[in-house]
């Protein structure tokens, strides 16, 4: 028996020791804009809104892991020192002030040191500044349609292409914007509720029928980034990705002149089209 315990003990630390070491390392391997297999931790940080969460993220986790071990910590003491064997007779106190202070006062003070930053997030995520390109967002039964009011007014849809990687996350038509500029996203509802997410860049907004919502995100780093409807939606909600092409001022230039002459004649290129596309 107790050779059994001693190696499941063993067996138990060594899975305790991998998870840390997997949860220490998961960014390291984790692909820009994209999940990445075994990944334990949230996405490489895209915008300045995705950092702030991530830090309040760690921020809550060392918080959440302090209390844990403290109350772990009183419950141990509690076990081994206050029971029948140890103490037969039990102390008849029943009112202390410091301890009944403490315990009023510490929790109040963890609460303002989470609420504080966490205020100041919500701040960030909900004022959008002063934008330097618009996109609207259509959500439909299931694509994504973009318009470019700023830049000539075109519009196109964007369908899961099963020939493009990764997996369930390549389309047909990219959504293109410039780094280092503010994006406002509109975004609205063609039928049923949708919700536009790209956890890259810490933005998750419904795209409702008849309201017209709105978020913001500024891309730090040039790639692909991927996302996907976050609102079950359907049959196909599973399969209306988001892909979100970040190119430099230059690049951008040029790929608004093509999608101009591209999409001028059709300003949201047909679904069929795009369907055929897609298969």
């Amino acid at each position: 028996m107790r050779m059994s315990m001693g190696l499941l003990g063993r067996r138990l630390l060594g899975g305790a020791v991998a998870g840390m070491a997997l949860a220490a390392g998961g960014t390291a391997f984790a692909e820009l804009g994209q999940p990445a297999p075994w990944e334990v931790t949230l996405q490489q940080a895209g915008s300045p809104v995705m950092e702030n969460i991530v830090w309040f993220h760690n921020f809550l986790l060392v918080v959440i892991t302090a209390i844990t071990l403290f109350v772990l910590a009183l419950l141990v003491i509690v076990v081994m020192k206050f029971n029948a064997r140890a103490n037969p007779v039990p102390s008849r106190t029943t009112h202390n002030t410091l301890i009944e202070v403490a315990w009023t006062l510490v929790p109040v003070l963890i609460l303002v040191s989470i609420a504080v930053p966490s205020f100041r997030l919500l701040f960030l995520q909900l004022d959008v500044p002063k934008s330097d390109l618009t996109v609207k967002v259509t959500g439909k039964q299931w694509y994504w349609s973009y318009a470019y009011p700023d830049n000539g007014k075109f519009e196109f849809d964007s369908l899961l292409a099963q020939d493009k990687q990764p997996r369930l996350l390549g389309v047909d038509n990219e959504m293109v914007v410039p780094v280092n500029k503010v994006i406002r996203i509109q975004t609205t509802g063609a039928d049923v509720i949708h919700s536009f997410a790209v956890p890259a860049f810490g933005i998750k907004i419904d795209s409702i029928p008849g309201r017209l919502n709105e978020t913001w995100f500024k891309a730090t780093k040039t790639g692909m980034y991927y996302g996907q409807c976050s609102e079950l939606c359907g049959k196909d909600h599973a399969f209306m990705p988001i892909a979100v092409r970040v190119v430099d001022d230059q690049e951008f230039a040029s790929w608004v002149d093509a999608a101009k002459k591209k999409f001028a004649s059709n300003p949201a290129n047909s679904y069929a089209s795009a369907g055929q596309a897609a298969q």
